[in-house]
């Protein structure tokens, strides 16, 4: 089994999403990423989890700061 033959799971903390279509926008820019899988962004808690396979979490965090947010 390869280093990036498994999905990951990132959690991240995110600050500046406050409605559901915050939360759309984050999904959305992270689901074009090639290699996501599943992500579920909760403005209520201020977090993003992300499922992914043979990413790193700098990239994750890439796409969610290019999505106008900011990682904690």
């Amino acid at each position: 089994m390869g280093l990036f033959s498994r999905s990951q799971t990132f959690e991240f903390k995110v600050s500046g999403m406050d409605c559901g279509g915050c939360e759309r926008k984050v999904s959305s820019a992270l689901t074009k990423i090639y290699g996501v899988k599943t992500v579920v962004a909760s403005a209520s808690e201020g977090t993003v989890i992300v499922k992914a396979k043979g990413l790193e979490s700098s990239q994750i965090k890439d796409g969610i700061v290019g999505a106008g947010f900011t990682v904690e």
